[in-house]
């Protein structure tokens, strides 16, 4: 909701507002926030000018949500991927769901194949069958691998 505060934590702290300010105190108190809140944006809003006239006419197309490097690393990319031999975002998205759906179908034939019988690459004959597990007593440790740590 906001802030990420569930309705019923809303409501506890309207009513513990009440209770420490009282119900006469509690309007002046919120319209004073409001007007520090109000400040701050037209605080906020002048700066932002402040910088934008700065910059000068070459930045006119700037904006402060290019800070955040996720966007601004998509817009990059949107603008220069062809200098750099990229691409179009699109064909990057393309490849790489490709690319996932071929381990997937891998991964899926595995599965379905769980003694390793699915055919060799190259020659298409079937891979020697996994030798049968042991069973250990109860009381016996298994080996310890060295390589394995």
């Amino acid at each position: 909701m906001f802030f990420d505060i569930s309705p019923l934590e809303m409501v506890v702290l309207v009513v513990l507002a009440v209770v420490i300010f009282g119900p006469d105190k509690l309007p002046k108190l919120v319209q004073d926030a409001m007007g520090i809140i109000r400040k701050i944006r037209e605080f906020s809003d002048s700066a932002k000018e402040d910088i934008r006239k700065e910059l000068g006419p070459e930045y006119q197309d700037f904006e402060f949500q290019d800070l955040n490097p996720k966007t601004f690393v998509r817009k990059q990319m949107q603008r220069h991927g062809d200098e750099f031999g990229l691409g179009d975002i699109q064909e990057l998205k393309n490849g790489f769901t490709r690319d996932a759906s071929d381990a997937a179908a891998a991964v899926k034939s595995v599965r379905n194949d769980p003694l390793g019988q699915v055919a060799a690459e190259g020659n298409g004959t079937p891979a020697a069958p996994a030798a049968p597990a042991t069973a250990a007593t109860p009381d016996e440790r298994p080996p310890y691998d060295l390589e394995a740590t």
